[in-house]
């Protein structure tokens, strides 16, 4: 039995989840039609309103980029302190 998981592109997560939030037809009709789980779709839909926002945000940064900021700029006030010492250090000697 193969049991590798069925990758879907965000394009298709964004139609199916759109025809959910329209609700044409029902999650049923839908999970029949685009042969996914129903659930599946009720978490796309929830993603997708969570995310609604970021649209109209312009050009502001996602919470993926600013988490790789902070991750960024903690690393570097890390080796400025080290570096801040190692001057200290040599100072003194």
């Amino acid at each position: 039995m193969n049991n590798k998981r069925k990758m879907y592109d965000d394009q298709f997560k964004a139609r199916v989840a759109l025809a959910a939030i329209k609700e044409t037809e029902t999650i049923a009709e839908l999970s029949s039609r685009y042969n996914v789980h129903s659930t599946q779709i009720r978490k796309w839909k929830a993603t997708f309103f969570e995310n609604a926002a970021i649209v109209f945000g312009g050009d502001k940064d996602t919470a993926a980029e600013n988490m790789a900021l902070k991750d960024e700029r903690d690393a570097l006030h890390k080796r400025i302190g080290e570096q801040t010492m190692d001057i200290d250090f040599l100072k003194k000697t």
